[in-house]
C-alpha cells in the first residue's frame, strides 16, 4: 500500500535562453555593429507550505514538476523573456530531503514559507557583449545554462500539539471523536485508522489544541510491523503524548505488558520520543463498575510504577474525557508561558 505521508518527485529548473547574434541594420546605416541580445534566465522551482493541505496524495499521480526555459535573446539588444518558476504546494508539517545526498534541505513548518529546491539556468550572452577594437563583427554567443535537477523525497510530520498512541483498538479514534469535531473511522477490527486524524479540541474561546490519532503501534513497529511504523514520525512533533491503553484488555491481555511494548517501540524508533511528556489514559473503563475500574487502574499503576499523570476515562461514553482535555490545555498553556519567559530572558541578557 502505497501511503499519503511520503512521496518522491522530480523537480526541474527551466534551462537559460540561448544568447543572440544579430547585426543593426538600418537604411542608411550599413554598418550597423552587433546588437544580439541576452537569453532569458530559466524559472525556478519552488516549495511552499499550505495549511489547506494536510496529505502528499497528490504526489501519487503528478510526480514531475519543470519550470519553464527562459527565451532566446533576439537583435535589437532585446533580452529574452525569463521563464516562470513552477511553485509546488505542499503541506505545513511537509520535511525536503534530497535523495542523492540523504540530506534534509528544508523543513516546511509555517503556512506560506517558501523553499527554493531547483535553481534556474542563467541566460546566455548575446553577441553585443563580445565587440572589441580588434572585433567589430562579432559573431560568437553564448548557450544558456542547464536548470538544476533533483529527486526530493517528501515527508509529512503532523504539526499537532498533542498525539495519541496506543496498541489498534486502544480507542484512539473514539476518543479524537469524543473530544473535538473530527470522524475518523471507528470500528472494532484492527487497524480502523490508516492515516493520521487532527482534531482541533476547544476548551473554552479562544483556547484550544490540536490533537493526533495516529495509527495503532504493534510489537515490531519500529523494524516495519504493521501500519503504525509509518507514522512514529508523526508524534516527534508533538508536546504531549496522550497513551491509551485498555483498562482491562477484551483479547486477555496484560495492561502493562501492552503499555511496556509500546515503550520499546518509541526507544527503538528515536530514544528523544521517551524523553516527551507522556501521560497514561486507562480507556474503556465503562465496561467495569466504578470500583472494579479503580482497583484495576491501582493494579497497573503499580505494576508500572508509573509516576506521570493518569486517567480512567471512557471515550465511548465520554467519561472523564472533559477533565483530560482541561488538564492538557493547561499543561500546554504553562509551556508556552515557559517559552516566553526563556525568550524573553534570552533577548534581555547583555551582548558579549
Amino acid at each position: 500500500m502505497k501511503l499519503v505521508d511520503e512521496a518522491e518527485i522530480t523537480v526541474t529548473a527551466g534551462n537559460g535562453g540561448n544568447g543572440c547574434v544579430a547585426f543593426r541594420r538600418e537604411k542608411f546605416i550599413p554598418l550597423g555593429g552587433p546588437n544580439g541580445g541576452d537569453g532569458g534566465d530559466g524559472g525556478d522551482v519552488w516549495l511552499q507550505a499550505d495549511e489547506n493541505l494536510n496529505t502528499l496524495v497528490d504526489f501519487r499521480h503528478e510526480t514531475r514538476f519543470k519550470a519553464e526555459r527562459g527565451e532566446g535573446g533576439m537583435g535589437s539588444q532585446m533580452y529574452g523573456k525569463a521563464g516562470a518558476d513552477k511553485v509546488i504546494l505542499v503541506p505545513v508539517g511537509t520535511v525536503v530531503h534530497n535523495v542523492d545526498t540523504d540530506e534534509v534541505i528544508g523543513d516546511m513548518t509555517e503556512n506560506g514559507q517558501r523553499l527554493l529546491v531547483a535553481r534556474g539556468g542563467k541566460g546566455g550572452l548575446g553577441n553585443m557583449h563580445f565587440k572589441s577594437s580588434i572585433n567589430r563583427t562579432p559573431r560568437r554567443s553564448t548557450p544558456g545554462t542547464e536548470g538544476e535537477t533533483r529527486t526530493l523525497r517528501l515527508e509529512l510530520k503532523l504539526l499537532a500539539d498533542v498525539g495519541l498512541l496506543g496498541f489498534p483498538n486502544a480507542g484512539k479514534s473514539t476518543l479524537i471523536r469524543a473530544v473535538s469535531a473530527a470522524t475518523p473511522k471507528v470500528a472494532d477490527y484492527p487497524f480502523t485508522t490508516l492515516y493520521p486524524n487532527l482534531g482541533v479540541v476547544s476548551v473554552e474561546p479562544h483556547r484550544s489544541f490540536v490533537i493526533a490519532d495516529i495509527p495503532g503501534l504493534i510489537e515490531g513497529a519500529a523494524d516495519g510491523a504493521g501500519l503504525g511504523a509509518l507514522f512514529l514520525r508523526h508524534i516527534q512533533r508533538t508536546r504531549l503524548l496522550l497513551h491509551l491503553v485498555e483498562i482491562e484488555p477484551l483479547d486477555g491481555g496484560d495492561a502493562a505488558q501492552q503499555v511496556r511494548a509500546i515503550e520499546r517501540e518509541l526507544q527503538k524508533f528515536d530514544a528523544g520520543l521517551m524523553e516527551k511528556p507522556r501521560w497514561l489514559l486507562l480507556n474503556k473503563a465503562d465496561l467495569l463498575t466504578h470500583e472494579d475500574a479503580q482497583a484495576q487502574a491501582e493494579l497497573v499503576i503499580g505494576e508500572l510504577g508509573w509516576t506521570a499523570p493518569w486517567f480512567i476515562v471512557s471515550g465511548l461514553a465520554h467519561e472523564g474525557t472533559r477533565e483530560v482535555m482541561v488538564r492538557v490545555q493547561a499543561f500546554l498553556d504553562e509551556l508556552d508561558r515557559d517559552e516566553r519567559e526563556a525568550a524573553m530572558a534570552g533577548s534581555d541578557a547583555p551582548l558579549a
